[in-house]
């Protein structure tokens, strides 16, 4: 029987919480964090980018566009709070592999996190008025 040519998406995402604050505002290492991730997941980066966000609650945001998807990471300082989405598409690939490289380079004390299969595989395709 031939391969069926289909996508194979996997979303892990999730909350980080009691981060140190020396790295939750550090830009370049939070950086540094995310291509290491991007390489440990086995995807291809295209683009990364980051920013400082301004005013009273602080924070830094690393966004890595990767051919199969993205890497997103945003913190706030003044909470000692990031949000982690790792979104990544094709057999090759290992979302939960970055996502443990962050996790571990951020050092919360505790966070939550969750799975999504977005695959498009026979017989998860729901049609309008087939409910």
């Amino acid at each position: 029987m031939p391969a069926v040519d289909r996508v194979v998406g996997k979303h892990v995402y999730g909350s980080l919480y009691d981060i140190p604050r020396d790295i939750a505002g550090d830009e370049d290492y939070l950086r540094s964090l995310v291509l290491d991730a991007v390489k440990a997941s086995g995807a291809t980066l295209l683009d990364l980018r980051s920013w400082r966000v301004p005013g009273p609650k602080g924070g830094v945001s690393v966004i890595a566009v990767v051919l199969e998807s993205h890497i997103a990471l945003h913190t706030w300082v003044e909470y000692n709070y990031a949000t982690l989405d790792v979104y990544t598409c094709g057999d090759h690939t290992d979302p939960w592999k970055a996502w443990n490289v962050i996790v571990s380079g951020l050092k919360p004390k505790y966070y939550t996190v969750h799975f999504s299969d977005r695959s498009q595989l026979p017989g998860t395709v729901h049609r309008l008025g087939d409910e």
